[in-house]
């Protein structure tokens, strides 16, 4: 008679246990991790081309001074208004000093002087204040000038530095700050994994002031790229860094392993593109435009960006976004710290060895 003790065993297993054996093996995160990244990909490539393949002027906030309110002068700034799509906001000036000042504070980009009844212009344009608008508007004025018999003369009262023609240094070394901020969080969680939470707040905050050092000196001494005021770019690097590394720490407590997908989503997806580095506020979509100054990449390019460009008329509203994103992160991270994958047990000081 056959033996038939084992027929049990050869019944294949059911999908259900497929199923399990599957999720516990190790080919069930990396299915999830390629699903993830080319999820990535497309949004990273997606959300930058949204943001700054097609700039387009939505709020551009400028001063008039002159006569504008003669006839010529209207029809000037009706035409341009009509040629850019009513993005631009007049503001009147009594004085060209009192709107040259607005420049200084960054609450205007252009000043338009309407002289002679309106016969002709004088388009001060800032290209410090951005070189994507000042652009736009040195590109339509005159031929609005053209089209309504105003003689349109453009100049630009605080140009970029020779060596940043684009306007783009200030925001590769905010990305550089953004990028090495969180990934040197990521690494001191592999590599320094036994750290207390009060030792990763230090070597986040030495890791911070080292590469802020590093990234200003490159740029400035060694490149000669852009002329800093280097205790204050550095001390906004330094800054960006560590709130960068401490809002990764944040979601690693809250989110563990997963914590790359909201620090790269809010730091890079969103941040970035709405930063104002690369395009300036006023031809980003009016959403990014508005949420991109409350993010830590935005805080850093506008801080950056006055501390070299507009020196002794710096805000404090870009040192408080990226405070208030710091405090948020190491609270979090502190009264939560029992639940981040890291640290070390306590050895009491008479442990025997």
């Amino acid at each position: 008679m056959a033996d038939t003790s084992h027929g049990a065993h050869a019944q294949p297993p059911t999908p259900g246990q497929r199923w399990s054996e599957f999720r516990q093996s190790p080919f069930w995160p990396a299915v999830v991790l390629v699903l993830i990244l080319a999820a990535a990909a497309g949004l990273f490539a997606g959300s930058y081309t949204y943001s700054m393949a097609n700039p387009t002027p939505h709020s551009i906030p400028t001063a008039v001074v002159g006569s504008y309110e003669q006839t010529r002068g209207r029809a000037f700034l009706d035409g341009l208004e009509e040629a850019l799509n009513a993005s631009v906001k007049v503001h009147a000036y009594d004085s060209t000093a009192e709107a040259r000042q607005a420049v200084e504070d960054q609450e205007v980009f252009a000043i338009f002087e309407i002289r002679d009844n309106g016969r002709t212009a004088v388009l001060d344009v800032s290209g410090a204040s951005g070189a994507s608008v000042a652009e736009v508007l040195a590109d339509t004025a005159p031929a609005v000038g053209r089209k309504t018999g105003v003689e349109v003369t453009v100049r630009d009262i605080n140009p970029l530095q020779e060596g940043d023609p684009r306007g783009l240094a200030i925001f590769y070394i905010s990305l550089a700050a953004v990028i090495i901020g969180f990934v040197g969080a990521i690494q001191l969680s592999v590599h320094a994994r036994s750290l207390t939470p009060f030792e990763r707040i230090l070597f986040t905050l030495a890791y911070a002031l080292l590469g802020g050092f590093a990234i200003a000196a490159t740029v400035d001494w060694l490149l000669g790229a852009v002329d800093l005021p280097f205790v204050e770019s550095w001390m906004i690097l330094a800054l960006t860094l560590f709130t960068s590394g401490m809002v990764f720490t944040m979601f690693n407590t809250l989110f563990g392993r997963w914590a790359m997908l909201p620090t790269w989503g809010l730091m890079v997806l969103l941040g970035n593109p709405s930063s104002g580095g690369a395009v300036s506020w006023p031809l980003l979509p009016s959403p990014l435009g508005e949420i991109g100054k409350w993010l830590p990449p935005g805080a850093s390019v506008n801080a950056q960006h006055t501390a070299v460009y507009f020196q002794g008329h710096q805000h404090a509203f870009p040192f408080l976004v990226l405070g208030g994103w710091a405090l948020l992160s190491c609270a979090v991270f502190w009264i939560w710290r029992h639940r981040h994958p890291g640290g070390r047990e306590r050895r009491p000081a008479h442990a025997e060895s």
